[in-house]
């Protein structure tokens, strides 16, 4: 029961324990170390690349299949969490996972990348771990918010992106993941002191048949549709976009990658702030005006470097088309900074309506979310093969907003008052 303030009249949010905070903490470091390990490639396969002779295609699959795991884990590992609790599951996959993350600075070719890729890939499921796992210590009045902060553990990606070309710079590419397959095991011994038992460990009762029959709920593959977008066009950006600097700009991989920090940092560390929103706001409204954003930003950087020849009173006049780079920072920030919005506004969605489920919801509703990670760098590298233009993945990514804009307009918006009034 909580007490009313007298000044206002309005009921207090209730207070935050320290264990919840302590528990929030630990998790979202350990999420921040996975989400670096997950996102490597995206800065070792620019080496890699030249080194192994590989076109747009290659690179795509290269950098995205650690993704693909990431994405099919999240599932089972997150249907695990609500039965074992997160605790353990953290534990065990931070240092499972620092097996093959090591075993990367042996590879030599092509296909044992790929091979090791996928066992690598099992750090990008913690989201699915942690995120019910965090969940449970917070009142569903702060759900918003701590899911939004464990959420910014994809802070990862920027980390990675300076990081990594420094090492790679002073100690050559293959201690890179040496020294990640260290943090792993630091980070499970941090984690597992600094955190406490799931209280929603062993509460699950049924066969695993029983914990996934959410499943057939429309509503979670709705979220499936908006975490697609919103992460896998996150993730998919973040490994994408020092290599298109590089290329576009003739930049160095250090600028590149610091450059590409102004996409990847907004959109990891203001996810708590999209989860705050959506907490006062709604989910719905926040997801709603943060695609219409991430819209416009597309439609701009989708324009490639284009000349007219304009037929003038006087003659010709030359006009070269070409967005330049300090336009190109700035639209990446923004989207950074609704796609942070619409992953926090989705996990909204997930603990208002799923509450009893949040492991399995999370797990599916993540692999969602994986998938498009994973599927989009390999279809911005086939696109790049057979087009011939680099502006093609914001082009790609701008026509599935729109789709998403459309199915959210169809299966909400047209039913509910953006002024939150219940319609009559």
């Amino acid at each position: 029961m909580h007490l009313r303030d007298e000044t206002t009249g309005q009921v207090p949010p209730p207070a935050i324990s320290a264990q919840a905070w302590s528990v929030l903490l630990a998790s979202t470091l350990a999420f921040l170390v996975c989400f670096a390990v997950w996102m490597m490639f995206g800065v070792l396969g620019v080496q890699l690349r030249e080194d192994l002779k590989l076109n747009g295609t290659e690179f795509g699959l290269l950098t995205s299949t650690p993704v693909l795991t990431g994405a099919v884990m999240r599932l089972p590992l997150g249907a695990l969490t609500d039965r074992v609790g997160g605790r353990a599951v953290m534990t065990a996959l931070l240092v499972v996972c620092a097996i093959p993350v090591y075993g990367v600075s042996y590879a030599t070719q092509f296909w044992q990348f790929l091979v090791i890729g996928l066992f690598l890939g099992c750090v990008g499921a913690s989201f699915a771990v942690g995120t019910p796992y965090v969940a449970r210590f917070f009142p569903p009045e702060r759900r918003g918010f701590a899911m939004g902060f464990y959420g910014a553990g994809t802070v990862g990606a920027a980390l990675n992106l300076f990081v990594t070309p420094s090492l790679q710079a002073i100690y050559g590419w293959r201690f890179v993941p040496r020294a990640y397959a260290v943090a792993l095991l630091v980070t499970a011994m941090v984690f597992w002191f600094a955190s406490a038992r799931d209280p929603g460990a062993g509460l699950i009762k049924g066969s695993w048949k029983d914990s996934f029959r959410v499943l057939r709920d429309p509503r979670v593959w709705k979220l499936c549709q908006y975490y697609s977008i919103t992460f896998g066009g996150f993730t998919a950006l973040s490994l994408w976009i020092p290599q298109y600097l590089m290329a576009e700009y003739d930049m160095t991989l250090v600028s590149a990658s610091a450059f590409a920090a102004g996409f990847s940092l907004p959109g990891s560390v203001l996810r708590a702030v999209g989860g705050g929103l959506a907490d006062r706001f709604g989910a719905h409204r926040v997801t709603w005006w943060g695609l219409w954003v991430a819209w416009i930003c597309l439609f701009l950087l989708s324009y490639p470097p284009t000349d007219f020849v304009v037929h003038t009173v006087d003659g010709t006049a030359a006009v070269h088309l070409r967005t330049p780079l300090t336009a190109f920072v700035a639209l990446t920030f923004a989207l950074g900074v609704v796609f942070a919005f619409g992953m926090a506004s989705t996990f909204k969605y997930v603990a208002d309506d799923f509450a009893a489920n949040m492991g399995v919801v999370t797990g599916i509703v993540g692999l969602a979310g994986g998938l498009g990670g994973f599927l989009l760098p390999v279809l911005f590298g086939a696109l790049l093969d057979v087009l011939r233009v680099r502006t093609t993945c914001f082009m790609l990514l701008y026509g599935i907003v729109w789709v998403s804009l459309t199915l959210l307009y169809v299966s909400e918006v047209r039913r509910t008052p953006l002024t939150g009034r219940t319609a009559p």
